[in-house]
């Protein structure tokens, strides 16, 4: 990962994604923040100068956390199919043992805290198209993924539908099981993305 953050700075990072699963976003307040490490509210500011800084810089580290394993996961010898469940079972693994950044991501009123939380969350967005574009091409290209629909569109359908199942997870309170949910809904979708004849 190339986003330079320190090991105090992760520990905030981590103290903030705890807060928000507890309390939500109106509750990350650097006073709760401190409280919650026992650290003084001025031993945070040495590290983040406001709340919005902490969001955006966990936001961040949940982007480039999402580029590297992405990275890591697909392998250019494996089929589309392959590769689109591995980047989508890891994330989902990832969520489950990082339910937090599932929080800041759906939080009411987030979206809304500013232009730098905006702009990294579309970063995240980003992340995933760089992924999964050149994983639908080559499924288009072996004959596995159906070629009525455009590759964008394909990449829609399936942010689309990923994102309302975290959603979903997310309101439920993390009450059911991600990464076995997540695997039937990859499966549906791999099941309308196939081409008949295979």
């Amino acid at each position: 990962m190339t986003l330079e953050i320190s090991s105090r700075q992760l520990e905030i990072i981590e103290a903030a994604g705890k807060i928000l699963t507890t309390s939500g976003v109106s509750g990350l307040t650097i006073k709760n923040l401190a409280k919650e490490m026992k650290f003084s509210e001025s031993a945070i500011y040495r590290h983040f100068t406001s709340k919005e800084e902490i969001i955006v810089e966990l936001l961040n580290y949940l982007a480039e956390s999402m580029d590297f394993r992405y990275s890591e996961v697909v392998k250019k010898s494996s089929t589309a199919k392959e590769n689109f469940l591995r980047i989508f079972e890891n994330q989902f693994e990832f969520f489950q043992a990082n339910p937090h950044f599932v929080v800041a991501v759906f939080s009411d009123g987030l979206m809304e805290e500013s232009q730098r939380v905006n702009q990294t969350i579309y970063k995240i967005m980003q992340v995933k198209m760089k992924h999964l574009v050149p994983i639908i091409m080559q499924g288009q290209s072996e004959g596995t993924f159906t070629n009525a629909i455009s590759v964008e569109q394909i990449a829609h359908i399936v942010m689309g539908t990923i994102r309302l199942q975290m959603f979903k997870w997310r309101s439920a309170n993390f009450e059911f099981d991600i990464v076995q949910s997540g695997d039937n809904v990859l499966h549906s979708l791999l099941t309308i993305l196939e081409t008949k004849n295979k």
